[in-house]
């Protein structure tokens, strides 16, 4: 099941969240200082991709560091990622298989505006 979902989920939306998510990697790094954006942006790449089956915890011993990252984070490129969601789920809603799409689409732009001190888990749930 999980498989079909992430399927539909890549057709109607989640190979150009990808795209998004890769293109902000690459910008971020072409700076050394935000190569961990970068980083974090190609990891989270992998989870828009293919979500269903996947969710997102708290990292244990994340500290200062990732709060700071996550500041530059969001001015870089997580509010613009943000509205792609928001975006993709509006556009998703238009029909009756893709309403399940929109829900994991707003689903995951708290870990699109705030990826520090998160990872991100296979589970044997659908979503």
């Amino acid at each position: 099941m999980r498989t079909l979902l992430n399927i539909i989920w890549v057709v109607f939306g989640g190979i150009w969240l990808a795209l998004g998510y890769f293109l902000a990697g690459i910008l971020a790094c072409l700076l050394i200082v935000t190569i961990p954006a970068g980083i974090a942006s190609f990891r989270m790449a992998r989870y828009v991709l293919w979500p269903f089956g996947r969710s997102v915890e708290p990292k244990p011993g994340a500290g200062a560091g990732s709060a700071i990252m996550n500041v530059v984070w969001f001015l870089i490129a997580g509010w613009w990622l943000a509205l792609a969601h928001v975006a993709t789920a509006l556009a998703q809603t238009l029909t009756i298989v893709g309403i399940a799409n929109a829900y994991v689409s707003l689903k995951m732009i708290p870990v699109t505006c705030f990826p520090f001190g998160k990872r991100i888990v296979d589970n044997g749930t659908i979503f």
